[in-house]
This record gives C-alpha cells, sequence and structure tokens, in this order.
C-alpha cells in the first residue's frame, strides 16, 4: 500500500506541524467515520459507534475534542475513555461490541509528539485495505449529516476498571504475587492508573514511579526507552523486580533485583519457555531487530523462527499467516495471542511473572540457554525522502563493516516508520567489532545525510 498519511503505526508527527494538527484530525475522524458507515451494516438503522482513548500528553484533550468532531459530523455514535493503555482500548472495543477504536499517542515519543492509530472491531490492527479507504478520504470536504442523525458522545465511566479486571484474567487464577516487591516505572503515561493496581490486587507490594503525568512529561527520563531510572530504583528499594512500561502502556523492559536490564527479545523467550512446559509451540515470529542469539536458542528448544518487517503490526501479519501465537519486538512489544488481540507491556508482563512462579526461580534462571550477542544500535537523523539505499558511501561503508565480522554477525539499515530516522545496527559474537563497525557506519552515514564524504 502507497500511505500518504499512515505510517507503520497510524498517523504520527509534531503537534502543530501536518499532519498533527485540529483540522486535519477532525477529517480523519470524518474521512474514518464515513468508511464505518459505508461498511458497517447495523440492524434497525443504528449508527456504528467508536472508542476514543488516549494517552498522558496536553495535546491530547485538543486532539480528542477534534476526533470526536469528526466521528458526530459522519453520523458515528463516540464513547471516551480518557487516558487509557492503548491495548486497553483493542480489548474495550471487542469487549462493547464497537465497530473501531482509536488511540491518541504517539507511543514512546516526547510530548510535544502525537499521533492517531486505529483498532478493528475485533481488537486488531486495521487492515491494509480499510486504512487506504480512509486515506482517500481524508482530502475531501467535510458534508456533514443532518442534525438528527449526528453522532452522540458519552464517557464510559468504568473503562480503566473492566481493564483492570482484564489484565488479572491473565495471569493464573490459582496463583499470586504475594512476597515480591515490584517497582513499576509507567513512563508518566497512560498505564499510570493501571499497572500499580493490577500488580496491587494480584498480592504484589508495589512501588510507583513515572506515575505522576503533567501533560509535559511522558518518556522524560523514564520508561522503557529509559529503563536506568527503574533499575537504580528497583536497587534502592531492594525490590525483587522492576516493570517498564512505555508512554502509551504496549511496550516492556524488566529489571531484576541486581538492576540487570531484560529487554523484549529476553522476555519473549521466558515466556515462550514457560509455555512449552504447557505444550508444543508452534513457531515464533521476530523482527529483522530481533537478537541472532534469540533466533538460535529457539532452534536449540526445536522451535521455528521467522523474521519480519520491524513493527508489531508486521509481526502480527505474520503470526496470522502462519498461525502461531507468540511474538514480539527486542523493543519490548510482545505479542501473546492466546492472552490478548495486540501487544501489552501489563499483559506481557504478567507472562513473564506467572513463568516464574510457575518455575520457582528468578528472572535470570528462566533465561538459561540464551545470551544475548552484543548489539550496537545508533540513529542517525535523516531527512524525509533522503536516497540512502542507492549511496555508494554507505554501500562502502557497510561491505566494509561486514567484512570486519568476518561470518560472525550481521548488519542491518532501515529507515524508521515513525521518525525521521536511519537506525543503524551491527551485531555479532565479538563486541569490540559490533562497537567499531557500528561507530564506522554511523559516521558514513552522517556524512552522506550532511553531503560531505565519510570519515
Amino acid at each position: 500500500m502507497s500511505r500518504k498519511y499512515f505510517g507503520t503505526d497510524g498517523v504520527r508527527g509534531k503537534v502543530g506541524e501536518a499532519p498533527i494538527t485540529p483540522d486535519f484530525v477532525m477529517r480523519l475522524g470524518y474521512a474514518a467515520g464515513r468508511v464505518l458507515v459505508a461498511r458497517e451494516h447495523l440492524p434497525g438503522g443504528e449508527r456504528p459507534a467508536v472508542l476514543i482513548g488516549k494517552d498522558t500528553r496536553i495535546s491530547g484533550y485538543m486532539l480528542e475534542a477534534a476526533l470526536e468532531a469528526g466521528f458526530s459530523a459522519a453520523g458515528v455514535d463516540v464513547c471516551l475513555t480518557g487516558p487509557l493503555p492503548t491495548p486497553a482500548i483493542a480489548y474495550l472495543t471487542r469487549a462493547l461490541r464497537l465497530q473501531a477504536g482509536i488511540v491518541i499517542s504517539a507511543s514512546h515519543n516526547p510530548y510535544y509528539d502525537n499521533g492517531i492509530k486505529f483498532f478493528s472491531a475485533h481488537g486488531t490492527k486495521l487492515p491494509d485495505a480499510v486504512e487506504a479507504e480512509i486515506e482517500a478520504g481524508i482530502d475531501t470536504p467535510i458534508h456533514c449529516v443532518p442534525s438528527a442523525e449526528l453522532g452522540r458522545a458519552r464517557r464510559i465511566a468504568d473503562a480503566a476498571g473492566r481493564y483492570i479486571e482484564f489484565c488479572k484474567s491473565t495471569f493464573p487464577s490459582d496463583s499470586d504475587l504475594r512476597g515480591l516487591r515490584i517497582v513499576v516505572d509507567c513512563a508518566h503515561g497512560a498505564g499510570y492508573h493501571i499497572a500499580p493496581h493490577v500488580l496491587h490486587e494480584l498480592g504484589a507490594e508495589v512501588v510507583a514511579i513515572g506515575a505522576a503525568p503533567d501533560g509535559l512529561n511522558i518518556n522524560a527520563e523514564v520508561g522503557a526507552t529509559a529503563p536506568k531510572a527503574l533499575a537504580r530504583e528497583v536497587v534502592a528499594h531492594r525490590a525483587d523486580l522492576g516493570i517498564a512500561l512505555d508512554g502509551d502502556g504496549d511496550r516492556l523492559l524488566m529489571v531484576d533485583g541486581e538492576g540487570t536490564v531484560y529487554d523484549g527479545d529476553q522476555l519473549l523467550y521466558a515466556i515462550v519457555r514457560s509455555r512449552l512446559r504447557q505444550g508444543p509451540v508452534a513457531g515464533v515470529v521476530g523482527t529483522l531487530m530481533t537478537n541472532l542469539a534469540f533466533e538460535h536458542a529457539l532452534a536449540a528448544l526445536g522451535v521455528p523462527f521467522e523474521r519480519a518487517a520491524v513493527g508489531d503490526r508486521y509481526v502480527m501479519e505474520k503470526l496470522r499467516e502462519k498461525g502461531w501465537l507468540f511474538g514480539g519486538e527486542n523493543s519490548g512489544h510482545i505479542l501473546c495471542l492466546d492472552r490478548h488481540s495486540t501487544g501489552d507491556g501489563i499483559v506481557s508482563a504478567l507472562q513473564v511473572l506467572s513463568a516464574m512462579r510457575e518455575a520457582g526461580g528468578e528472572l535470570k534462571s528462566l533465561l538459561s540457554g540464551l545470551s544475548l550477542y552484543p548489539q550496537r544500535l545508533i540513529n542517525v537523523p535523516m531527512k524525509k525522502g533522503f536516497a540512502w539505499q542507492g549511496h555508494a558511501a554507505i554501500a562502502a561503508a557497510e561491505a566494509e563493516v561486514v567484512r570486519m565480522l568476518d561470518g560472525q554477525g550481521r548488519v542491518l539499515l532501515r529507515a524508521s516508520g515513525t521518525e525521521p530516522l536511519l537506525r543503524v545496527m551491527v551485531e555479532g559474537r565479538d563486541g569490540e567489532r559490533v562497537a567499531a563497525g557500528a561507530e564506522l557506519l554511523a559516521g558514513a552515514v552522517r556524512s552522506a545525510c550532511a553531503g560531505g564524504a565519510p570519515h
């Protein structure tokens, strides 16, 4: 699909700059509403209804109002939840039998960014064909339906409580978290009033950090993108574990009592090993960024593995294609389709905690058999449309790094789907070669982007 506005995770950008402006978001809501009206044939002339949630960014108020206006003008009812994690909207859309769910969030990005992403009635990302229909209608004028047909809006007062109970339901009913002291970092994001309650109600002693959002501090030196803050607090509180979410609650990293950080590859491995005790695992999907050691460790367990493009939507597409249940990204997006229809940081944390309870050991003991290879990722700012793939200097530097690794690693260059960056990744068994190779290649990319010769 050729995308004009939609990226790999909805529409995203800097607030106040196209496309994240009130007028565009209202037209987006209207276009999405018209697609729903055309696609949904509800009994008795009933209007389609959508659920709108958001994270804690100050711009969420403005964009929520614009979306609501667009949907209402299209004749679609709107249910509002206020701040809730992205996977909560996926769950509630399905549970309330609504036609779509919309999340106002830029996930792990700073507060001055925001975005809009959609879920289907089944709690999954919208198919490309539906996104294409919405895009086709965004630039057409708004023709408001007659007043009697306008959509109505209401708030779902018990949305947070419903989602808390859902999260708890994914943890074994005959187990609990008593005796564990857990530090949970909510990134000053949408999980600030959810994750601590889930863990506490399951019996844990909970220390919450990153749980005082002010509209401007989401992801600011806290959360899954800055796990050092969590590691410090875990050690300071002599906690057993730490759990870090990102701003919209769909990403997870964890920290053990010694302050060691565990990424998405490691946590997914712990979950898969636990599921293997219950029966066969048909296969696991990772991405181009998944550590090579993870692939090798799964092979040792006899579990098939395939890579998808980076982005949880692509992991999901590959899982559906294969009929598998487990997948994820090393950034902390983890899919357990036997528990939820989308990636969920809280639910994934509960699956790791369940595995720990089942095995009767610490987190690191679940990872015997997996020792990640050194991996260096450098994000290089890049102007939109820069032709990096055909650049001779970048290609020459890449070939040099491949030669340095001597068959004991891999190199990956890819443009971010959500930010103006070129991601430079080098991975291999030799940490010194990996670090040197990543710096060499990133330097070549910087010089190419600046129009100069590589160093």
